[in-house]
């Protein structure tokens, strides 16, 4: 009988063990990976919903500060440094803490990061960025606390936090442009043609300068084999930049090549693109 009894204990013992429960997270953890020009954005935080309850002024109350979430701290951390509001912000990780009121709020990018909730001991030397941003009353209501990123640009995007019918947006910039320019410059100290290719296609797609760009793009051309041996899409890239600078006939000349090195590699895309801008290039 005493045997019987400890074989039923133990199998009561590991079935407890084994039989945790799983329930759903009353604010369920979220992360968020955005490029931002050469910059990796990421954004970790947890998910509260509003479930009926006023938010701001009443389960967030306005003046104090705010977790800016539920559960650990809310972060974001960039791979480069930044700019917001017009300060320097060393890359790597941060807490964002806010203090919410009617008509403004006050974010603030915190260096410390292992916080649950608000600091014990709030530091100002670890407030390493402090923004103050106008709060935008929203036509919708969002049910469940949201960070997100948008308005993205090359050089530029916004951290948007949402909740309720409200929404705070602060914008930062990152140094494309710097990094870019730099890894050209590196990169052209002994540069092949793709390199010389890309340089000249970056410089088009950002509005940069187009004398550089032909510039480029020549050198990328003048590096490969005459005539049809010419990559049909750096000629494409060419009678671009020649367009944007103006020079619609010497455009049309290099879209002709073009097409014909697409035509004869059948890539239809290309045939498409040289047919339509040559037909929009002749109407001026």
């Amino acid at each position: 009988m005493k045997k019987i009894i400890f074989i039923l204990a133990v199998i009561i013992a590991n079935f407890t063990i084994e039989a945790q429960v799983k329930t759903p997270q009353p604010s369920p953890k979220s992360a968020l990976n955005q490029v931002v020009g050469l910059t990796d954005v990421v954004v970790e935080y947890n998910r509260p919903s509003a479930k009926g309850r006023v938010v701001f002024g009443d389960l967030v109350s306005f003046g104090k500060t705010w977790r800016t979430g539920a559960n650990a701290n809310s972060t974001v951390s960039f791979s480069d440094d930044v700019t917001i509001a017009g300060k320097q912000l060393k890359k790597g990780k941060y807490a964002i803490f806010t203090v919410p009121k009617a008509d403004i709020w006050e974010v603030n990018f915190y260096s410390a990061t292992d916080n649950w909730g608000t600091p014990e001991n709030w530091d100002e030397n670890k407030v390493a960025a402090r923004v103050m941003v106008d709060p935008i009353m929203l036509g919708n209501h969002v049910e469940t606390f949201t960070i997100s990123i948008n308005n993205l640009t090359n050089d530029s995007a916004t951290l948007d936090i949402s909740w309720e019918k409200t929404m705070v947006s602060v914008k930062f910039e990152v140094p494309s442009q710097k990094m870019a320019m730099a890894s050209i410059e590196k990169t052209l100290a002994g540069p092949t043609a793709g390199d010389y290719f890309s340089s000249a296609q970056y410089l088009l797609q950002s509005d940069g300068d187009l004398n550089k760009a032909l510039e480029y793009i020549n050198k990328a051309v003048g590096m490969t084999k005459s005539g049809a041996d010419v990559p049909f899409w750096y000629l494409r890239q060419k009678s671009l930049i020649q367009a944007k600078l103006g020079d619609k006939k010497g455009a049309i000349e290099t879209a002709q090549l073009s097409l014909a090195g697409a035509t004869k590699e059948k890539n239809d895309d290309y045939v498409k693109m040289n047919n339509d801008s040559i037909k929009e290039w002749s109407k001026k």
